[in-house]
């Protein structure tokens, strides 16, 4: 079935990335002691109530007052790339704050301005724009852009690697997308604030943040709050953000949402990727590098306490893959391989990518974990989407609130705790119409097990209706090596129903590793 939904522009895009997802889906089918308190989310939920009660009204667009002109939505992308923020004007700038705040300029993929707020101790007032705000590089536009435009978006900086540099530490840009680093890491994947209706036949729907709310923080604070105010023809909703930098990048996302009508699909803490190949590609397209994606994985720890990967891929048709769970504890979308010589890219630096981990507060109940996987003929697409739907689904004028942490970081061994996969292979193997996979864990406790320990492989092969295929051989393997340990095994589908396969390690009665997830379709 044909899919009419399409994915917004990737967020602060590198310079050979084009905008996000346009058409594949079509294809394929703090608080600061300055701070005034009498704002909060409260105030912002008011504003998103009373928006979910009146008809949506858009972006301005065209001749109308506040549009961005439309020769700036036309302009290439190194000419956007090329008009800069001036340092010198970020705000707060030798105010004696630890963060600096500075804007991005309309034009291209972003072909409309947001509202930036200031609350501080006076009250809450606008952020001026002026073009003299930028610097145009080698454009020759700067008289003719309006003196009253607005921003686009807008990026925190903070000294999270030296104490007299303030870094880029977190960005919101495009829709509702934002993206955050920690210390060592660079940008990669997305979040968003809610998604609606992706990947379903009637098309997706991108809510945006058109006003936010920047809270002045004390000269010593280490996190940074701010307010958005989301919309969208079915949505409205407040959010709150607060973001602590370092190591690794924690946000607490509180959120109110309203709706003007109802939706197919709800997404919850959306992330979203790009997955062009890896080393579980059979059909690899051309390339020096030997494997290209910012991340490489999807980790969830169940509600049961179980953890789960599904290895990312590029299919040839959409794959759309549910994980029923009550209460999860967490999910992320994860770059877990770290090994420059397996990217071997000196401009893109792939095996830096952060990962990004939500942890749920409170009971999000019933639900599933769906992992959306779009065919892209290129890496300039972001072709991966992961969110939470919950079961019950939200009513017209009735709110609904949530909350939950976003961990952006690089490697970090306590997820899962026990034994993990570091490599997904697969061939065709030595028999007629089966497939062979090779999969490899590593983790302390695997290491610590002598190398004439006998392991066991757990592996099951079900189709949708619950029939399951032929296991021809398994075998698990010490890898002297790494000193992980490896599982090969073949399976032979029965039919031309698609495959779920599921694989862990046990040794006696421990289960040892996190368990293996892969989609296998005829």
């Amino acid at each position: 079935m044909p899919i009419a939904a399409v994915q917004g522009p990737r967020l602060y895009p590198r310079r050979r990335h084009a905008p996000v997802l346009a058409g594949l889906l079509a294809l394929a089918i703090a608080g600061a002691a300055t701070t005034s308190h009498a704002f909060d989310l409260e105030a912002v939920a008011e504003q998103a109530e009373a928006l979910a009660k009146r008809p949506y009204q858009g972006p301005p667009d065209g001749d109308d007052a506040g549009a961005v002109p439309d020769w700036l939505v036309g302009i290439s992308y190194d000419e956007w790339r090329d008009i800069r923020f001036r340092p010198e004007e970020a705000l707060w700038r030798g105010a004696n704050s630890r963060f600096e705040v500075q804007f991005f300029h309309p034009g291209l993929f972003y072909d409309r301005t947001v509202k930036m707020r200031v609350v501080d101790a006076e009250g809450v007032r606008p952020v001026p724009f002026s073009p003299s705000q930028f610097d145009y590089g080698a454009n020759d536009f700067a008289s003719r852009v309006p003196q009253d435009l607005g921003f686009a978006g807008l990026r925190v900086h903070f000294p999270i690697k030296q104490p007299d540099y303030k870094d880029e530490v977190i960005v919101f840009l495009g829709a509702s997308y934002f993206r955050a680093i920690g210390r060592d890491q660079a940008y990669g994947l997305s979040a968003r604030g809610l998604a609606i209706d992706t990947a379903l036949p009637t098309g997706e729907e991108f809510p945006w943040f058109r006003e936010f709310w920047l809270v002045r923080p004390a000269p010593t604070a280490r996190e940074f709050e701010l307010y958005a105010l989301l919309d969208s023809p079915r949505a409205s909703g407040a959010y709150r953000f607060v973001v602590a930098p370092g190591a690794q990048t924690h946000v607490d996302v509180e959120a109110r949402l309203y709706l003007r009508e109802g939706v197919g699909k709800l997404g919850l803490a959306p992330l979203t990727s790009m997955f062009f190949f890896g080393e579980n590609t059979v059909r690899r397209p051309e390339d020096f590098r030997p494997e290209i994606h910012d991340s490489d994985g999807l980790l969830i720890h169940d509600g049961s306490g179980e953890w789960i990967w599904r290895p990312l891929d590029n299919p040839r048709t959409l794959n759309v893959s549910s994980f029923a769970s009550h209460d999860p504890k967490g999910f992320g979308v994860l770059q877990r391989d770290r090994d420059f010589d397996h990217y071997q890219d000196l401009e893109t630096r792939q095996e830096t990518r952060a990962s990004a981990w939500v942890t749920p507060r409170g009971n999000w109940g019933a639900g599933h974990v769906e992992l959306i996987e779009i065919p892209t003929p290129e890496d300039i697409h972001d072709n991966i989407v992961a969110f939470w739907v919950p079961d019950q689904q939200l009513a017209p004028g009735q709110p609904f609130s949530f909350s939950y942490g976003l961990t952006w970081f690089g490697e970090d061994l306590s997820k899962p705790p026990g034994g993990r996969v570091v490599a997904t292979r697969r061939d065709g193997g030595t028999h007629d119409d089966a497939h062979r996979f090779v999969i490899d864990f590593e983790g302390r406790k695997l290491a610590a097990l002598p190398a004439d320990a006998v392991l066991r492989g757990v592996v099951s092969a079900t189709t949708p209706d619950g029939e399951s295929a032929e296991l021809l051989e398994q075998a698990v393997i010490h890898n002297p090596v790494t000193r992980g340990w490896r599982l090969v095994f073949r399976i032979r589908p029965s039919g031309g129903d698609p495959l779920e396969l599921r694989a862990f390690l046990q040794h006696d009665d421990d289960t040892l590793t996190e368990t293996w997830t892969y989609l296998l379709k005829p």
